[in-house]
Formats: structure tokens, sequence, C-alpha cells
């Protein structure tokens, strides 16, 4: 009997610089399940570190945490200020 042993995979380990994480991200907003962008955006902020995006975006640990957890419905000014703390923007274009 084989017992091949795989390690768990973590996206977290491979966001490691803008571009992955840009189409990581835009990737996410194409689902059509509305968590699926926070639960990329969550996976973003653990790879850059919780600690250092509270402090790039004026927010507290428990908000990040309560505002990326799938289910909430966080502000827009929420999401926009945790983006601008990823050094990421997002952009409009024509569906077609």
């Amino acid at each position: 009997m084989d017992m091949t042993k795989f390690e768990r995979f973590d996206v977290v380990d491979y966001l490691d610089n803008e571009e992955v994480i840009a189409e990581y991200l835009t990737a996410a907003m194409e689902d059509p399940d509305p968590d699926m962008f926070l639960r990329a955006v969550a996976d973003v902020a653990r790879a850059r570190g919780m600690t250092k995006l509270a402090q790039d975006s004026g927010l507290g640990r428990e908000s990040l945490y309560k505002a990326l957890r799938p289910g909430s419905k966080p502000r827009y000014e929420t999401v926009s200020k945790i983006l601008t703390a990823l050094n990421v923007k997002i952009k409009a274009v024509p569906a077609h």
C-alpha cells in the first residue's frame, strides 16, 4: 500500500508579489460567490501579515478579522482601506 504523504496546500505560500496578488484577487472577483473575494483578500492579508496590514490600513486587527470573515458585509470604505494598504487597486473593465 502506497502511503504517500502530501503537505497541505496553502495559497498564502504563493502570494509573494503584487502581480500574483492582483491576478488572485481578480479571479476571486469573477466567482459568483460574494464571499470568495473576501476570502481572497483575507488570504492576501495573511500573506502580508495581519499586524502590518492593521498598521498600514489604520484598522484594528479585530476589525480586520471581522471584516474579512465569510458572510460579513464590510463597508466599501473598509475594503478600500484594506486594498490601499495591500497596494492593490480595483479596476472596472467592460464585461464583453
